[in-house]
């Protein structure tokens, strides 16, 4: 990629400026040396070099979007030295090559990732719960993990400790286990060199975002009572008032189009709003283009939408796989109602079910919510209440700046991922399922 670019500065760009200054070798040097820092930075940033641990698709759409960005700045670079708007076209092409080499370098480097390094043989502990959902997201990435058995912690520890040493797996998952017991158990594995995966309980994510300190002769970690600091709350609401002006300028003639086109598909409203909960349980008005029927909560009943729902028109099935329901969003975020980024805003009614099974789910409400977060990057439509809070915890204690502009960008992922729309099955009313555990357990 650094090739292409090397050629296009030197054979176009810098044969055809204006000025007529022509560089030396070290001018050349520092052109190129400029977009290769760029490109790397956003191709770490973003997870475009990370084969083998993110999907295929995820690490070559990180890879478009680290060459879009890296060429449109260094466009505007060329431009700058021109004191005009130079030639595009070149600079287009090479885009274009460079995602086919990306392509190309993402599924060869894959291929031979899988070869040195096979799918690792797991063995799951598991307590009192269900392990079908987790069961379910490792079957997922079956070119990375294989479990090869589950074992309940209820069978002993000694039984489990002596599982654990046989060589027939490669590392051991630690479920949904007390937290007494499972102190033991990560002990052993790292006493015994044992390679472990371990699913963080609530109170792990808020210590995981802790400061560490140094004042005595013992390490001490500090949870601070608020969740922002002053100056990152400022420079996060300027962010939003930028960036949605911007952006509901940029968006105005899509947002004209819906509008006309949820109007014709049956004549009813065009927006709908809905009662949210924001910043400390605030409530306020959020906005969308209406994607389902004018009768769909006739009942009073609030709910998630389902798998193959009904209620949700034609036009509404376009719009909301295309995410074009949620521009009216951008006026709320103007507004102040919401950010750009933060965890979702749900309903008052959801939030009461919610917090009767989950007491921690008021968490959530730390920060003002968000149009799109750690949850909807990371996660699906229809991801467990308790899920979703681990991811919103961990963007809330590990909040910065940088972070929300990361995921500001890989939210534009969201729109081709299919399975991040899925609604949550027929039976269920909220996305709470039987066997959701009360995580202090």
């Amino acid at each position: 990629m650094i090739g292409c670019y090397a050629f296009v500065w030197t054979q176009v760009y810098h044969r055809n400026l204006v000025w007529n200054v022509k560089y030396t070798f070290w001018g050349h040097f520092l052109m190129i040396a400029v977009y290769a820092v760029l490109l790397f930075f956003f191709s770490v940033s973003l997870g475009g070099l990370k084969i083998g641990y993110l999907k295929v698709r995820d690490v070559f759409f990180a890879q478009i979007v680290a060459v879009f960005g890296t060429n449109v700045i260094s466009y505007f670079q060329i431009s700058l030295m021109e004191n005009r708007l130079v030639y595009s076209p070149p600079i287009v092409k090479m885009g274009l090559v460079q995602i086919l080499f990306s392509f190309a370098w993402v599924n060869i480097c894959n291929i031979l990732y899988n070869k040195l390094f096979p799918p690792r043989k797991l063995l799951l502990i598991y307590g009192d719960y269900s392990i079908e959902d987790i069961s379910n997201k490792f079957e997922a990435r079956k070119d990375k993990f294989i479990l090869s058995k589950s074992m309940n912690i209820s069978e002993g520890v000694e039984v489990v400790k002596a599982e654990m040493l046989k060589t027939e797996y490669d590392a051991v998952v630690i479920w949904d286990i007390p937290t007494s017991v499972r102190n033991v158990l990560l002990k052993y594995c790292y006493s015994h060199d044992i390679r472990m995966y371990v699913m963080p309980k609530i109170s792990d994510v808020i210590i995981k975002g802790s400061d560490e300190l140094h004042m005595f002769d013992t390490p001490i970690l500090l949870n601070r009572e608020y969740s922002l600091k002053v100056e990152q709350q400022f420079i996060k609401r300027i962010i939003d008032i930028v960036c949605s002006l911007m952006l509901i300028i940029l968006s105005s003639p899509f947002m004209l189009i819906t509008a006309i086109l949820v109007k014709c598909q049956d004549g009813g409203p065009v927006l709908y709003k809905q009662v949210r909960c924001t910043i400390g349980g605030k409530e306020f008005k959020i906005m969308k283009f209406r994607s389902m029927s004018v009768d769909a909560e006739k009942d009073g009943v609030a709910r998630l939408a389902t798998k193959n729902d009904s209620r949700i028109t034609p036009v509404g099935h376009f719009i909301r796989a295309t995410r074009l329901d949620e521009l009216p969003q951008l006026f709320n975020i103007l507004k102040g109602d919401m950010s750009f980024i933060g965890p979702r805003p749900e309903r008052p009614e959801i939030i009461k079910d919610y917090l009767e099974e989950m007491p921690e789910f008021a968490f959530r409400m730390k920060v003002k919510a968000g149009l799109a977060g750690y949850a909807q990057v990371y996660g699906k439509y229809n991801t467990t209440p308790l899920d979703k809070l681990k991811l919103d915890l961990t963007y809330i204690e590990n909040y910065s700046v940088w972070l929300d502009i990361q995921l500001m960008i890989l939210t534009i992922k969201i729109i081709f991922t299919p399975d991040a729309t899925e609604g949550v099955d027929a039976s269920q009313r909220t996305a709470l399922k039987k066997e959701s555990a009360d995580d202090n357990k």
